[in-house]
């Protein structure tokens, strides 16, 4: 940690932090919890940021200067270290009442409206994480815990009930929200790297980028739908539009999400066939995406940075979509 005064900075600032939650009623280990959820979710993400370079050179100055060959290990070691500056930032930022009122007031406040991809909340939460690219990528990560503690501070100033299952605690972490144990992603890593031969298994075939994508589209797909409980009441307009149009999302996402895993497939060594039935895609509508795809010859770091065979970081990969959604 010599190498990163930043970490040591965030330590310190902690403190006060942990002094603040205390005064709001809450206990700093929630608030903790919640911030590095939110962050770590972040983290998984940042290989489609092209403008993030923070988190790339902090964790080469973790892994001694220079992840090399072991890129992959260190961005499972190194992640808690990397992220907890702004960790720290993020539990500042959502203890703070005023990030409360913008929430509130990106969600219309007594007019109630979809929460904008430009909304006031996430791009000053992006400031305050020394991001102020971030806010619309964080304004639409549909069903993260970001968006989980806005929606539950929002029904508390509206005083509405929360989805079936769920309370309105803001700080409550849910179980998928939680970010997978380094002890976790160290077996799993050790189980592909032992495994006889190559392409056994499918993280070890499947690029980083493109097995955050699927689950990126999957996640975005599973929140549309929830958006649809309860929507079958009121005027028959509403009712089906919000059906229809909720369902439309979800449908081009999910088959985006087949043709993204098909690709990864056939690109592993898997027979086109097999593919085109378990998908029930047309083979050929198969074969026209895969071979669409730009190709990927050089390994990933944080935050979409490449690291050629000569270990020097360059290039960037793709965008995230937009959309707007309910809150």
């Amino acid at each position: 940690m010599r190498s990163v005064p930043e970490v040591a900075a965030a330590q310190r600032r902690w403190a006060k932090v942990a002094r603040r939650a205390v005064r709001a009623g809450v206990e700093p280990e929630r608030v903790f919890a919640l911030a590095y959820a939110v962050v770590a979710r972040w983290w998984d993400q940042a290989l489609h940021w092209e403008r993030e370079a923070v988190w790339p050179r902090r964790l080469h100055q973790v892994a001694g200067g220079n992840a090399g060959t072991e890129l992959e290990r260190w961005r499972i070691v190194g992640r808690d270290s990397a992220v907890f500056p702004e960790v720290v930032a993020v539990a500042d930022a959502l203890l703070d009442p005023a990030m409360a009122e913008l929430a509130w007031t990106d969600s219309g406040a007594g007019r109630p409206r979809p929460l904008p991809a430009d909304g006031a909340f996430c791009r000053r939460l992006g400031e305050r994480a020394g991001r102020g690219w971030l806010g619309p990528l964080a304004a639409t990560d549909y069903g993260s815990p970001l968006t989980s503690w806005m929606g539950a501070v929002i029904r508390i100033r509206r005083g509405a009930g929360g989805p079936p299952g769920y309370g309105n605690d803001p700080w409550w972490l849910r179980q998928e929200h939680q970010p997978a144990t380094m002890a976790g992603q160290l077996r799993v890593l050790s189980k592909e790297r032992s495994a006889p031969g190559s392409g056994t298994t499918w993280r070890s075939t499947v690029p980083a980028e493109q097995r955050a994508l699927i689950t990126s589209l999957v996640n975005d797909a599973e929140e549309q739908l929830t958006q649809l409980r309860g929507a079958q009441y009121g005027k028959t307009a509403d009712a089906a539009q919000q059906l229809l149009g909720n369902l439309g999302h979800a449908a081009t996402l999910i088959e985006q999400a087949a043709r993204e895993t098909a690709a990864a497939a056939l690109a592993a060594g898997m027979a086109l066939e097999d593919l085109a039935r378990w998908a029930r895609l047309p083979a050929e509508a198969l074969a026209a995406h895969h071979n669409g795809r730009p190709g990927k010859s050089s390994e990933q770091v944080p935050g979409g940075r490449q690291v050629c065979t000569d270990r020097h970081p360059q290039g960037t990969t793709s965008s995230p979509r937009t959309r707007d959604q309910n809150p």
